[in-house]
């Protein structure tokens, strides 16, 4: 499936968040890209708000339009608050909670590790890094690729895991314990606004 393979780091400073997830993008230039971005004019529309509020939700996940808004009808479908509903569903892909684990440090390792067959899902081989991971289930790194430089390095600088996860470091595995509460998950994202983006 197509996928924004771009520079990232221009995208953050565009967005104005950090989609690596270390803040290294905005930490010298937190400013715009381009010739006028220090001085750009502020003022901006209510759909271009919305419209951004959903781009930077749509990178952060690394997601294709087609498939988050597939993901924002399934939310639809689901009794309790869309917003929150559409941002626990992603908050549940493979390769999220391999990023949230701490088995990689980007979401974009993840997303890899997840594609090249390193990870199982209770105890089976699962390479579709969009597959919806239910609570009580086990992410573990393959027997064959604990040995992983990448994987190693992950484990070793991570040092927060949420707590609807559990981790074991030395097993290389995890459990999703249970869906995520709306104060789990990203703050900086108003999905109000994508609400309204998809109810126009």
């Amino acid at each position: 499936m197509a996928r924004y393979t771009g520079p990232s780091w221009k995208l953050s400073r565009r967005l104005g968040i950090s989609l690596s997830g270390t803040g290294k993008e905005l930490e010298k230039r937190p400013y715009a890209p381009g010739q006028h971005g220090p001085n750009q004019r502020k003022k901006i529309s209510e759909y271009g708000l919305q419209l951004q509020e959903k781009q930077k939700l749509r990178h952060m996940f690394g997601v294709n339009e087609r498939q988050f808004r597939r993901t924002f009808d399934a939310a639809g479908k689901i009794n309790g608050i869309l917003g929150e509903n559409f941002m626990i569903l992603l908050e549940s892909r493979l390769d999220n909670l391999v990023y949230r684990l701490g088995l990689a440090r980007t979401r974009r390792a993840a997303r890899q590790l997840v594609n090249h067959g390193h990870i199982t899902v209770d105890g089976g081989r699962v390479d579709i890094p969009s597959y919806r991971v239910k609570p009580g289930q086990t992410i573990a790194v393959r027997e064959k690729s604990r040995n992983l430089v990448a994987v190693k390095e992950a484990v070793e600088v991570n040092n927060f895991v949420p707590d609807y996860l559990t981790f074991d470091a030395d097993k290389l595995e995890g459990t999703f314990t249970r869906l995520p509460e709306r104060s789990e998950l990203p703050a900086e994202i108003n999905e109000a606004l994508i609400v309204e983006f998809y109810s126009r």
